[in-house]
């Protein structure tokens, strides 16, 4: 059984491995940090958020410091769709934002109908907002 993470992976629950949502190739154990099995695209984040104020002029441009961020992008090593975009500080490893335990979802999902597509709950309608004269 698949079970949908996010729009980029899945859980295969009989093999417990990841799996690209796009090319459906496994990826690695689910055991692990999915990360681990990606390609990974180290960015300049100037490349990607330009200075808004000339660089030549002044210290600070609004862009981010390379010396204090990185932007690391990940890609499916079968299909190079993107998985995830993180901003960490130089050196540091990758974040470990998914981690699962694999037996209690298993048992979680042993009774379950299995799902041909995620489930996507009901369109969002923000509530009628209007602005009255005086604060009233």
């Amino acid at each position: 059984m698949h079970v949908f993470i996010t729009d980029a992976l899945v859980i295969d629950l009989e093999t417990e491995t990841w799996q690209c949502r796009g090319c459906e190739a496994n990826l690695g154990s689910a055991r692990e940090n999915y990360k681990s099995f990606l390609r990974v695209r180290p960015r300049d984040p100037q490349d990607i958020h330009a200075p808004i104020i000339d660089k030549d002029r002044y210290e600070f441009t609004f862009a981010p410091d390379p010396e204090w961020t990185r932007i690391v992008e990940y890609y499916c090593p079968h299909c190079a769709r993107q998985m995830e975009v993180e901003y960490l500080p130089p050196g540091h490893p990758p974040a470990y934002d998914i981690e699962f335990d694999i037996d209690a979802l298993k048992a979680q999902w042993a009774d379950r109908e299995a799902l041909a597509e995620p489930a996507i709950g009901p369109a969002f309608v923000p509530p009628q907002h209007h602005h009255r004269k005086g604060g009233e």
